[in-house]
């Protein structure tokens, strides 16, 4: 497990003193087990409060234990971790290069353009046609003239009518681009969401046909402002990196994108939507590297990595971000009692990210924090996940909060917003985040959102494409909801039931770390609460459905989009 956090120290924390074995100890030696995470087992976060245990067995603390995954050879003690240790490394990615797009805005004639791919976005009502079966778009109409009718012609037999998800690719005699390409908007075209889909089929069609000059345009323009064509051309060229890469790390072969440039026609042009378009492609850069870490396996990204991950930002960006990496024993200092409560049942030593970005020059006006979750593998602890939709299998992405703190650090390095102090930290766990969230507050933060693979409840609730957004302050929610609907990503608003606190209640603690299976997700949320200073803004966003795409079985990259322009919101107020 790991962690990323602020810029100085906390020391707030009481660690469990009890030598029961129903308790984990601050100075509890790691026990024999081989799991990687102990996500329920008892710790103390806070002064004062101390957790039951809700588990069914408890870790020993006999250093003279046997456990049932070690063995003995002659008069030497092995256990099942050190054979893990010693194939970690064995596993090593192939290098695979972020796609390098030449994006440009040009203010052209799209019927004179020339190159190898005209892509056209069009909604249902582009692709009318009047009674001699002839389009009234004027755009297509020009086009279809000069194919000689054979657009409308095609559209006709294909069926293909503007349906978002629709793509019709065609070679026909009579433009100055090889191809062209009509790809569907759905009904309409006003969200970030519909314009990044259209940029990753335009990739689709630009990959299928291994198009290395392409240019795109939509049917309708007249009626978009200039604000929203800059964003428009910022989320095309995001789906379009986005779409364009395949991470092919781990498999023997992978075929690179022979795409070098794209023009955007019709939506404007100058250094502005120049500028726009840069901010993209930083920002999808970012999204890739995040996807990069949850689609990494265990034994590739283990806690050392990943804060070696985070220190590369720091040293790449070294002018705006410094890192600080705690240990377990400065941890144990720190008296982070949940966090090595968590880390103790795994072999590999516990990191805690601590990333500061501060403007190069100018005042800072507002101190944020971003806290994620970065378990590297969740086993489920003593309570092993078994059974039908346990999802073992996919536990490596119980770091993805811990990659959208850290993918939004690369953005926000690379676009170096004034005026605002960010603080990023990753940690694991209802747990471990109620130490990170006791450590943000006392950074003399204002604002802090944290970030995890939480609940499976969440999933239940909103299914795999929307995180659940559980907050007590209406103006945070309203600045986050916001920088979703800038970045494409979904949330919804849960509700924080204080009723619900009673099932968290303990009747020999001050509260148990779990709830009942009901209202899972809100009393997740309400135990992290119980951790935030009242005086600061807080959100917890559970993203444990949309950090993983089931088709495409990888990651998503979710967070990050969301992040960077939430930073960058409360950076321009």
């Amino acid at each position: 497990m790991a962690g990323s956090l602020l810029h100085s120290f906390a020391t707030s924390f009481s660690s469990c003193s009890s030598s029961s074995s129903s308790r984990l100890l601050l100075s509890h030696s790691p026990p024999s087990l081989f799991l990687t995470s102990f996500r329920r087992s008892a710790a103390v976060a806070a002064p004062g409060v101390r957790f039951s245990r809700v588990l069914s067995s408890s870790s020993s603390s006999s250093s003279s234990s046997r456990s049932p995954l070690c063995y003995r050879r002659g008069q030497r003690r092995l256990m099942a971790h050190s054979i893990a240790r010693a194939t970690l490394g064995l596993t090593q990615p192939n290098a695979v290069d972020v796609p390098k797009i030449a994006f440009a805005a040009k203010e052209i004639n799209a019927v004179e353009w020339k190159g190898d791919l005209l892509a056209v976005g069009v909604t249902e009502k582009d692709m009318a046609k009047d009674e001699s079966s002839k389009f009234g778009n004027s755009l297509l109409k020009k086009l279809d003239s000069q194919l000689g009718g054979l657009l409308s012609e095609a559209s006709s037999e294909e069926d293909f009518t503007g349906k978002a998800g629709q793509s019709m690719v065609l070679r026909l005699p009579g433009l100055s681009s090889k191809r062209i390409g009509l790809i569907g908007l759905g009904q309409s075209s006003s969200t970030t969401f519909a314009f990044r889909g259209f940029g990753e089929a335009f990739a689709a069609a630009a990959k299928s046909t291994q198009a290395n000059s392409a240019a795109v345009t939509l049917a309708t323009t007249d009626s978009i402002s200039n604000d929203s064509k800059l964003s428009t051309a910022s989320a095309i060229a995001s789906g379009t990196v986005l779409g364009l890469y395949e991470d092919t790390r781990y498999k023997s072969e992978g075929k690179k994108p022979v795409l070098k440039s794209v023009d955007f026609i019709g939506l404007g042009s100058g250094a502005e939507i120049e500028k726009k378009l840069k901010y993209a492609e930083d920002v999808s850069t970012a999204v890739i590297f995040g996807k990069e870490l949850v689609n990494s396996p265990a034994n590739v990204l283990t806690p050392a990595v990943l804060a070696e991950e985070a220190s590369k930002i720091a040293s790449t960006y070294s002018d705006v971000f410094t890192a600080t990496i705690l240990d377990a024993k400065k941890c144990e200092e720190l008296k982070m009692g949940s966090y090595l409560g968590v880390a103790a049942a795994s072999a590999n030593p516990p990191h805690f990210i601590h990333l500061c970005y501060k403007p190069s020059s100018g005042p800072v006006k507002t101190k944020l924090a971003l806290v994620g979750k970065g378990l590297t593998f969740d086993s489920g602890g003593y309570n092993i996940k078994t059974g039908a939709g346990c999802s073992i299998e996919l536990m490596k992405f119980d770091m993805g909060g811990s990659a959208a703190v850290l993918g939004a650090a690369k953005a926000i390095g690379q676009v170096k917003p004034p005026g605002v102090e960010v603080n990023n930290t990753d940690a694991e766990g209802r747990l471990t985040l109620a130490d990170a969230l006791v450590y943000a507050c006392n950074q003399g933060v204002e604002k802090i959102i944290d970030l995890a693979t939480l609940t499976g409840a969440c999933v239940v609730a909103l299914g795999p494409s929307i995180a659940g957004v559980f907050t007590p302050s209406d103006d945070l929610a309203k600045e986050v909801f916001t920088a979703a609907e800038a970045s494409g990503e979904k949330l919804w608003r849960m509700p924080l039931e204080e009723s619900y606190w009673d099932n968290m209640k303990s009747g020999v603690a001050d509260m148990v770390n779990t709830g009942g299976r009901q209202g899972g997700a809100i009393t997740a949320a309400l135990f992290l609460k119980q951790f935030v200073d009242e005086k600061v803004q807080w959100m917890h966003i559970d993203m444990a459905g949309p950090v993983w795409n089931d088709k495409k079985r990888a990651a998503t990259g979710f967070g990050i989009g969301t992040l960077v322009e939430w930073v960058l919101l409360n950076s321009s107020s």
